[in-house]
């Protein structure tokens, strides 16, 4: 299991939070999104995480995101 965070500063909302846990969601591999509105921060848990797959999930959703480490 690994551990992913991205940054995405264009989250203002629940909805912008629904958005892209639903999206990332899908990405094979993933088990698991949890989304800080405070931070804007994107934490996800998964196998064989790929970044340009969660990137362009995140991208779907309608927002930019960088990684946060």
């Amino acid at each position: 299991m690994e551990t992913v965070r991205y940054r995405v500063p264009g989250m203002t909302c629940d909805h912008c939070v629904h958005a892209v846990k639903s999206e990332v969601g899908r990405v094979p591999g993933v088990d698991r999104v949890e989304v800080d509105l405070g931070t804007k921060l994107v934490e996800i848990e998964g196998t064989d995480l790929e970044p340009s797959k969660l990137l362009a999930a995140i991208d779907e959703a309608g927002y930019d995101a960088e990684p946060a480490g």
